[in-house]
């Protein structure tokens, strides 16, 4: 077996780790062979260390320059070499031919859409990518002869029962979500969450950050966006529905009456494995889906009012323009701030909303800039620096 040639953005966060774990045990089976050309991380250098001498990468990097010192340290006598920095993050996956995109937040926008843009089979975990820059990310892989291959569950689930010959007859994409956990909690007790209760997510084991987004449900509305791009679908055609077992991962109707899901454990190297094999599948020692044992599965309605961020993302999808991106970064900022506890759980929603409002008044959603990553990075500045502003002046809600 010809060993296949890849790199991992973010190979410390939770999808990175998944990744790595999934191809150790593809490989020792002999289902897969890899040659691991680069490593990213963001700040975690020993873990970052441990995974570089367990797969000795072509080059390892960190990329907080700070952080350099003591990884050089860590990998002393191994032979291994290492970089720092955002420039080298940017070219870590060019080169390879498949490459796990995994980067949280804007800055894997970047390296996403370099590796694209070399023609690499793009695993696509950095749903911001797609957010910020969405059609220049697309289209850069097919110009270059590569593809991204979805690898958020729901986006994967929608990409592997979505029938190609039959997309003009797609009545509605429909997003599972589930429903996080505050999803029976009332406004009043979602005021007073703590960042604890915020990341203590019910099915799935996720950074803090992505934690806080299915909470809110912002990571819902990042993935309407995502899939509206990928699936090149308008945004009355996507729905979301609460399913908290999180087994059907989404579903797609078509116009005869059908609707078609995926089902499967919440275990996110199920469709990392689906990206990494697509159209083939890869053996691994899967858990079995026990539907017996399961019991039962249910469905409900969002609550817009307790969770308003799914009319803040169709919003953002109808204006267009750099309004996805302004969406994404205000989140990005009021999350850190309630991590932080520098604001309240419900005000990551109002300063998502009066960020979009103040800079659509202003014309501030509009890029500047024909290269799409500089007019991403554009808006993406100027909406941190507008959240900023509305979370300094927001009184916690009551």
């Amino acid at each position: 077996m010809t060993p296949r040639y890849i790199s991992i953005l973010g190979s410390t966060g939770s999808v990175g780790v998944s990744t790595l774990d999934l191809l150790e045990r593809a490989t020792v089976s002999g289902a897969a062979a890899v040659r691991v050309k680069c490593l990213v991380a963001g700040q975690n250098v020993a873990l970052l260390a441990a995974q570089a001498l367990q797969w000795r990468p072509e080059l390892t990097v960190i990329a907080d320059p700070s952080r350099h010192a003591e990884l050089v340290e860590r990998l002393a006598g191994s032979g291994l070499a290492t970089a720092a920095g955002a420039d080298a993050v940017a070219e870590a996956g060019v080169g390879a031919e498949w490459v796990m995109a995994a980067i949280v937040g804007a800055a894997g926008l970047r390296p996403t859409l370099a590796a694209a843009r070399s023609g690499a089979v793009i695993a696509l975990a950095n749903k911001e990518s797609l957010v910020c820059a969405g059609p220049a990310l697309l289209a850069a892989a097919r110009a270059a002869g590569g593809k991204v291959v979805p690898v958020d569950s729901e986006h994967s689930a929608i990409f592997q029962v979505l029938q190609p010959d039959c997309l003009s007859r797609v009545r509605r994409l429909i997003l599972t979500a589930s429903g996080g956990p505050f999803r029976t909690w009332t406004r009043e007790a979602m005021a007073r969450a703590t960042p604890a209760q915020a990341v203590a997510h019910p099915n799935w084991n996720m950074g803090a950050k992505i934690s806080v987004d299915s909470a809110t449900m912002m990571n819902k509305g990042l993935e309407m966006i995502e899939a509206s791009y990928l699936f090149d679908t308008p945004e009355a055609k996507i729905d979301v529905l609460v399913h908290p077992q999180s087994v059907v991962h989404s579903l797609v109707e078509y116009e005869d009456g059908s609707t078609l899901a995926q089902l499967g454990p919440p275990d996110m190297r199920a469709p990392i494995a689906c990206a990494y094999a697509w159209p083939d599948r890869l053996p691994w020692p899967a858990p079995p889906l026990d539907l017996a044992a399961i019991g039962s599965l249910t469905f409900e309605a969002p609550d817009p009012e307790r969770f308003p961020a799914l009319a803040l993302a169709r919003t953002a999808l109808r204006r267009g323009g750099g309004a996805p991106a302004a969406f994404n970064a205000a989140n990005e900022v009021a999350v850190a701030a309630f991590l932080e506890r520098r604001t309240g759980f419900l005000e990551i929603a109002r300063c998502v909303s009066e960020t979009l409002e103040r800079m659509d008044a202003g014309g501030e959603l509009a890029p500047k800039d024909n290269d799409p990553v500089e007019a991403a990075m554009a808006v993406d500045g100027i909406a941190r620096r507008r959240a900023a502003e509305v979370l300094s002046r927001l009184e916690p809600v009551t």
